[in-house]
C-alpha cells in the first residue's frame, strides 16, 4: 500500500520514519518546507495535491480540530485530491463528538479509522508507540502491518470511535497524574528533597506513574505551559474528554485537572 503521513511534526515525523525503516512505501506532507526534513526530504511532498494523488492510506497527525479541518477540507483539502484513497486514519486526539460527525463527511468508499497513539516523541522515534484503534476488524486486519511498524502495543477498542474515546479517557488519567507529579516535584524543591531520589522512590512504590517513570525521556517533562507546546496539546486533549462526557460531571476534580495543566 502507498501510505501518507499528513502532519510531520513531533509525532508524525517519527511515525513516517519508522514506516520507512520497515520498508513501507510512505511519503510525508507538512506545511513546513521539505528542506527542513533532512535525509527524509526525498519522501516529503511539497504540496497537498502531489502528496495525496496516489496515496491509498493517509494518516493525519495534526494538532487539533481546526488543523484537521484545514487539512481535510479547507486550506489543503486533501480529501478532494486523493482519488485512490481507501483508508483515512485519524491519529490526532480529537473530541469523540467531532469524529462521529466526520464519519458522515468522508468521501464514499473511504473508510475512516480512529487510531490515536500514546508514548510521546521518543516512542514515536523508536517505533514503540501504543495505539488505540477504532474500526471494523476486517479493516484493522488490513492495516495491522502498518501499525506494527510504528507501535509495540496495539489495542483494538472495538468499533468506529472507540479508539478516540479510549484515548481521551486515557489522557485524562495521564493529565491527572502529570499535574499531581509536577506539583509534588515543586513541593520537593520547597522542602529540600532531591528530585531524582524522589522519582526513583516513586517508580518503586505506589507513586509510580508513566510520567514519572519516563521523566528523563519525555520532551515536555520540564516545560512550562504554552498553548503551542506539548502541555498545551495535553490540555486540549483533556478538554476533548470533557466535551465527550455529561456536562454535569465536569465540576470539581475534572475542571481542576484542566486548570492545573494550564
Amino acid at each position: 500500500m502507498k501510505i501518507g503521513v499528513a502532519g510531520c511534526g513531533r509525532m508524525g515525523f517519527g511515525m513516517a520514519r519508522a514506516m520507512a525503516r520497515n520498508g513501507l512505501d510512505v511519503s510525508g506532507f507538512d506545511i513546513r518546507p521539505i528542506e527542513d526534513f533532512g535525509e527524509f526530504a526525498n519522501r516529503m511532498a511539497a504540496d497537498p495535491a502531489s502528496f495525496a494523488a496516489d496515496r491509498e492510506v493517509i494518516l493525519t497527525v495534526v494538532r487539533d480540530i481546526a488543523q484537521t479541518e484545514a487539512l481535510l477540507f479547507d486550506d489543503q483539502a486533501i480529501l478532494s485530491k486523493a482519488p485512490r484513497l481507501k483508508y483515512l486514519v485519524v491519529c490526532s486526539t480529537l473530541s469523540p463528538r467531532y469524529l462521529n460527525d466526520l464519519q458522515d463527511r468522508v468521501p464514499e468508499g473511504v473508510v475512516l479509522i480512529d487510531a490515536p497513539m500514546s508514548g510521546a516523541q521518543f516512542k514515536a522515534d523508536s517505533g514503540e508507540l501504543t495505539f488505540m484503534l477504532g474500526g471494523a476488524n476486517a479493516d484493522l486486519d488490513v492495516l495491522d502491518p502498518v501499525f506494527r511498524t510504528m507501535g509495540s502495543k496495539i489495542h483494538r477498542m472495538r468499533g468506529p470511535g472507540a479508539g478516540i474515546t479510549a484515548k481521551v479517557l486515557n489522557n485524562f488519567v495521564c493529565g491527572s497524574a502529570t499535574a499531581g507529579l509536577r506539583q509534588a516535584l515543586d513541593w520537593a524543591d520547597d522542602l529540600g528533597m532531591d528530585r531524582r531520589r524522589l522519582l526513583d522512590l516513586m517508580n518503586d512504590s505506589s507513586g509510580l506513574t508513566w510520567f514519572g517513570l519516563n521523566f528523563e525521556d519525555i520532551e515536555f517533562s520540564r516545560h512550562g505551559y504554552d498553548p503551542e507546546n506539548t502541555l498545551g496539546i495535553l490540555k486540549k486533549d483533556l478538554e476533548s474528554c470533557l466535551d465527550a462526557v455529561d456536562p454535569d460531571t465536569h465540576a470539581g476534580f475534572p475542571e481542576a485537572v484542566v486548570a492545573a495543566i494550564g
